[in-house]
């Protein structure tokens, strides 16, 4: 989410020199890194619902890959287990247009991991007279679509009434902070 926002307002802003690369990079990392951990608690889940020898479990896991919401299932893993992983390359960590790419993508993974564990874990229940497809009505996505509404509502007022940066950072960016700069440092004689 850090990515998502971080790319288009560090470009809307002008604030290259005081987000730099570096920033970028390594955001990319800390991604790459609980991409990681994502993938080994993804893969933890299956084996204790392939280990356990429960069938209501190993049923549940079973239908998030090959039940009728499997295209939730298979894009909770792919964009939160495989996408992640080009950040091992420094290439795509320096190609901005492919960060941003790839944090959506992760987004839309965080998204679907959500919808699997609700839809995915109520359309079987333990009482097969339960059972169902669902199927979003319009209050449903009109509700889905107001989150984002609200989310960049708020955002947006956060970035005009609160700093966007903190000025401790930016003043360690800024050229008087750099003790062998003309402008910064101590002058000749000790006297600033």
């Amino acid at each position: 989410m850090v990515l998502t926002l971080l790319v288009p307002l560090r470009k809307i802003c002008k604030l290259e020199e005081v987000i730099t690369m570096r920033h970028v990079d390594l955001i990319c990392k800390v991604t790459l890194a609980t991409g990681c951990i994502v993938s080994y608690a993804y893969a933890m889940e299956y084996f204790i619902a392939w280990y356990s020898g429960n069938p209501y479990e190993r049923f549940v896991f079973w239908q998030r890959l090959f039940g009728k919401y499997w295209y939730g299932g298979w894009a909770m893993l792919a964009f939160n287990m495989v996408t992640p992983q080009l950040f091992w390359f420094k290439k795509v960590r320096e190609n901005m247009i492919l960060v941003f790419i790839i944090s959506i993508l992760v987004n839309i993974g965080m998204w679907f991991e959500r919808f699997v564990i609700v839809v995915g874990s109520l359309y079987h229940d333990f009482i097969p007279a339960n059972w169902g497809y669902f199927k979003p009505t319009w209050v449903d996505v009109m509700t889905y679509v107001g989150t984002f509404g609200l989310f960049f509502t708020f955002f947006l007022l956060f970035i005009r009434f609160l700093p966007l940066i903190a000025i401790a950072e930016v003043k360690g960016v800024t050229p008087q902070a750099d003790p062998h700069h003309p402008l910064g440092g101590a002058k000749e004689g000790g006297h600033h």
